[in-house]
């Protein structure tokens, strides 16, 4: 399935659980025991056991998991992409902002609101 718009609906723990499943039918695809797949992660069989039961674990443990499952292209959905107006394109101008600043009520009151 490639719309993803269903995962919107889904609680934390339904989220959870389809991490969990995805690894395991993974796992199983790769024809890996867990206890094959924990040894080569170097993640306790308990931690990928936790995560395949649909289990919270550390990141850090679904990033080993998912490098032996040869799994990162999941995380390619978190690649930003620049979003540049046509003219900075034009001028070949590539301004990444690094933070939102609010505005402070001392600036609102300078503001002539023109």
């Amino acid at each position: 399935m490639t719309d993803l718009s269903y995962i919107n609906s889904l609680s934390d723990k339904a989220i959870f659980k389809e991490i969990g499943n995805f690894v395991q039918q993974r796992r199983i695809k790769m024809k890996m025991t867990q206890n094959e797949l924990a040894e080569r992660a170097a993640i306790s069989r308990s931690t990928l056991s936790l995560i395949e039961r649909g289990g919270n674990i550390a990141l850090k443990n679904l990033i080993k998991i998912l490098r032996t499952l040869d799994a990162l292209y999941v995380f390619g959905m978190f690649k930003v992409e620049d979003d540049l107006s046509p003219l900075q394109l034009a001028k070949g101008e590539r301004i990444k902002r690094k933070r939102v600043r609010t505005r402070s009520d001392n600036d609102k009151q300078k503001d002539p609101g023109w």
